[in-house]
C-alpha cells in the first residue's frame, strides 16, 4: 500500500507531505502511480507566496509549467485524470492564461475532457467599472475561475464499483459544469486557498477510494486533507516549509473513514528519496 514501508525498510512515496521542487518530486515517484492530481499554479502575478518568486517572464512561466505537465503525465495511470484550476488574470489587461495552459497540455498528449466553471459569489463592493454605463470601454469582472480537466492516454480510469462513494444526488449536481461555490475565507498566510467543497466534489467525481491523489503546487494543503478524509491516499508538494509545516498538522487532522488504511502523513524534503522527518500517528 502507498505510504507504508517498501523492501529494505524504504518508505513508499505517498500519504506524506513533501517540501521540495514539484517537478523534481514528481521525476521521483513510480511511473503509472497517480490515479489524480490537482493543483492551481502560482499564477506569474507577483502574488506573495512562501518559497516562490512569482514574477517570471511569460515564455519562462509556460516553459517551467510545461516542464512539470510533463513529469506528472510520467506518474498518471492509463485513464489518470489532471484538474487544473486558473483564474482569469487581469481585468485591463486580460491574458487568457487558462488557454495558453490548455494549449500546452494537449500539446504534451493530455485529453481535456471539459471546463467547469467555478463561480465564486464575489460580486461585492466594485470600483473597476470602466467606462461608467457607456461602451465605451466597460469591464467585465471576473467572478468565476475555470477548472480545466484532463486524462492521460484515454477517457476511462479502470477501478473498483465497491470502492465508489459518490451518491446518485451529488453525482447528479456534480455533472452540472457550474459550480457555485464561495471562496475559501481561512487563508492560513496562503493568497489563494482552495475551499474544501470544491476539493471534496473533484476527488468523489473522478476517483475511487484507495486511489492516489497529488498536488504538486500544494500550498496550505486542502487537497491532501480532502483525499485522507475520503479514503483515498495522498501526495502534497511545496517549496515552502512554513506551508508543508501547516499543510502537515491540517492532514493529520482529517480523520479517514472508518476503517480505511490511510495513515497520517510524515514530511520528507526533497525528492521522495529524501529523509522522513515528521513522525506518523
Amino acid at each position: 500500500m502507498p505510504g507504508r514501508s517498501g523492501a529494505g525498510g524504504s518508505p513508499r512515496p505517498f500519504d506524506r507531505v513533501v517540501e521540495g521542487d514539484a517537478r523534481a518530486v514528481l521525476d521521483s515517484l513510480p511511473e503509472g502511480s497517480v490515479h489524480l492530481a490537482i493543483t492551481s499554479p502560482p499564477y506569474n502575478l507577483r502574488r506573495p507566496y512562501h518559497g516562490y518568486a512569482d514574477d517570471r517572464p511569460h515564455e519562462e512561466y509556460l516553459a517551467w509549467l510545461g516542464d512539470v505537465w510533463r513529469s506528472l503525465y510520467r506518474v498518471l495511470v492509463p485513464g489518470g485524470r489532471f484538474v487544473l484550476n486558473v483564474a482569469p488574470t487581469s481585468i485591463k489587461d486580460f491574458r487568457p492564461i487558462h488557454h495558453d495552459l490548455s494549449t500546452d497540455l494537449r500539446r504534451l498528449g493530455y485529453i481535456m475532457r471539459t471546463e467547469i466553471i467555478w463561480y465564486k459569489q464575489t460580486m461585492g463592493r466594485r470600483t473597476a467599472w470602466g467606462s461608467w454605463r457607456s461602451p465605451s470601454n466597460p469591464h467585465i469582472v471576473p467572478s468565476w475561475e475555470y477548472v480545466l480537466v484532463f486524462s492521460k492516454g484515454q477517457w476511462k480510469l479502470p477501478g473498483d464499483r465497491a470502492q465508489i462513494d459518490i451518491s446518485a444526488k451529488e453525482f447528479e449536481t456534480f455533472s452540472d459544469g457550474f459550480w457555485a461555490i464561495p471562496p475559501e475565507r481561512r487563508r492560513n498566510g496562503h493568497p489563494a486557498p482552495f475551499p474544501e467543497g470544491l476539493i471534496e466534489r473533484l476527488v468523489k467525481f473522478y476517483s475511487y477510494r484507495g486511489n492516489v491523489v497529488v498536488d504538486m503546487f500544494g500550498g496550505t494543503g486542502t487537497v491532501a486533507a480532502v483525499a485522507r478524509r475520503l479514503g483515498r491516499h495522498y501526495l502534497h508538494i511545496d517549496t515552502s516549509d512554513e506551508y508543508c509545516r501547516s499543510a502537515l498538522a491540517r492532514i493529520r487532522a482529517a480523520r479517514p473513514p472508518r476503517g480505511s488504511p490511510i495513515p497520517a502523513p510524515a514530511l520528507a524534503t526533497g525528492p521522495i528519496v529524501g529523509p522522513v522527518l515528521g513522525p506518523r500517528e
